[in-house]
């Protein structure tokens, strides 16, 4: 057995009293980890330490280099159109990729877009899509490639060679408490994104009540140092920091989001879906260096819808199919008469999650049917007795826990007094 040229203790004790990790450290702890050499409570010490006392712009650099280094790196320049991606930090509602994916695509710029599961109160991508019959997310690099050069989307699960090393360090930081350190989420995003080979890559970076980071502070920190990673890396990176104090659209859940999705790529939805992916969709055009094409005829004339039919399509899946619906339904009708002045995008997320939506484990299972939808949106007049919130479930047992998490999660103000309402995108940054 080869000799190890740090030890980990030496790398844990050296960022524990809050000194800055040298390149070869940083090397050798990643590597070792992958290989099992460091064990998960000697990693769980050093992310520790890493929340506690940072890292600055070389450290994360070089811990996100040392990532992608763990797996193989993808590569797209056999394509004959530029290549973009997004990134969503993770929200409430935030079905945005789907129809933003297709919508990219139909204006020439192929999108190949690596996507998650849900965990906690945050939906994933990748369950939305399961809800549709036949459809599957495990793709392989040459069936993706060539679903690419067809098709122009692709909406799939990363495979398992590329960075190898996030996907075993994500699940020790949720375990440990550490998920929330800038460095290490950083640097997990955009070491996939990175090694994934996109020319350019655009990131909704979520800040309020149902965003990992809860100030706009904290998300301008996170932004700004996943721009740099990117701009580093040779890749065209922009930010928009985005609201998420109220969930986005009129659903949370899996179906119930396809559907909304849908509805938007059929030229309607709710307006903050259509405004936030039409902004989205013109920085990953600009980005890709098209200028020239607006993305809102390709929603109005059709021809997104198109491109997302022969997506599903591709990946196994029935457009066409009826999407699953949960078996039982409960209504909270609205307190009294007024403008809904608040909806509590994290209150929403934890009610969907409890009625089977999310998952607790990443092995769990969700249900295709389960979720919340709202009936009004803050700065909506409702009438007392009106129904505000639809749950949906396959077991009503599950009820009283969501409408517990949904207690002090909204408030009716009388007519005259119009709530402040934040604008969806807060800042660019890039």
């Amino acid at each position: 057995m080869p000799a190890e040229n740090h030890d980990a203790v030496e790398v844990i004790v050296a960022k524990r009293d809050g000194h800055p990790l040298s390149d070869s450290q940083i090397d050798w702890m990643v590597d070792a980890y992958t290989r099992g050499v460091v064990a998960d409570e000697q990693m769980s010490a050093l992310t520790m330490a890493i929340l506690l006392n940072g890292m600055d712009r070389r450290e994360i650099a070089r811990w996100t280099a040392a990532m992608i280094a763990s797996g193989e790196r993808m590569d797209f320049s056999s394509l004959t159109r530029p290549t973009a991606d997004k990134h969503s930090t993770g929200g409430v509602g935030d079905k945005i990729t789907l129809p933003l994916a297709p919508l990219v695509a139909a204006c020439g710029v192929a999108v190949p877009q690596l996507s998650g599961r849900g965990l906690g109160h945050t939906g994933g991508t990748l369950d939305k899509l399961e809800s549709i019959p036949g459809w599957r997310a495990a793709l392989s690099n040459a069936e993706m490639l060539a679903q690419l050069d067809d098709v122009g989307a692709v909406i799939c699960a990363a495979g398992d060679g590329l960075a190898p090393a996030d996907k075993k360090l994500y699940a020790l930081r949720d375990v440990t408490g550490t998920v929330e350190a800038i460095p290490l989420i950083a640097s997990s995003i955009m070491s996939k994104k990175i090694a994934e080979g996109t020319g350019a890559l655009v990131l909704d970076v979520k800040v309020g009540t149902g965003a990992f980071m809860k100030t706009e502070a904290l998300a301008r920190e996170l932004a700004e140092t996943m721009v740099a990673l990117g701009t580093d890396a040779g890749v065209r990176t922009v930010a928009l920091l985005t609201d998420m104090s109220t969930p986005l659209g009129l659903t949370a859940g899996n179906a119930l989001e396809v559907r909304e999705s849908v509805e938007v790529l059929a030229g309607g939805g709710p307006a903050d879906v259509v405004e936030l992916t039409l902004a989205l969709a013109r920085e990953m055009l600009a980005a890709a260096g098209v200028t020239d094409v607006d993305p809102a005829d390709r929603l109005a004339n059709g021809t997104a819808m198109d491109v997302w039919r022969r997506m599903i399509r591709a990946q196994g899946g029935d457009p066409e199919a009826p999407l699953p619906t949960a078996r039982e339904q409960h209504v909270v009708l609205a307190p009294a008469d007024g403008v809904l002045a608040r909806l509590d995008a994290m209150a929403v997320g934890l009610a969907a999650w409890r009625l089977g939506a999310g998952r607790a484990r990443k092995e769990d299972a969700v249900q295709a049917g389960a979720g919340v939808e709202w009936h009004a949106r803050p700065g909506d007049v409702v009438r007392a007795g009106q129904p505000l919130l639809t749950l949906h479930t396959d077991e009503p047992d599950r009820f009283e826990r969501a409408l517990a998490s949904l207690e002090g999660g909204y408030d009716v103000v009388p007519e005259g007094s119009r709530p402040e309402l934040t604008p969806l995108v807060i800042d660019r940054i890039g």
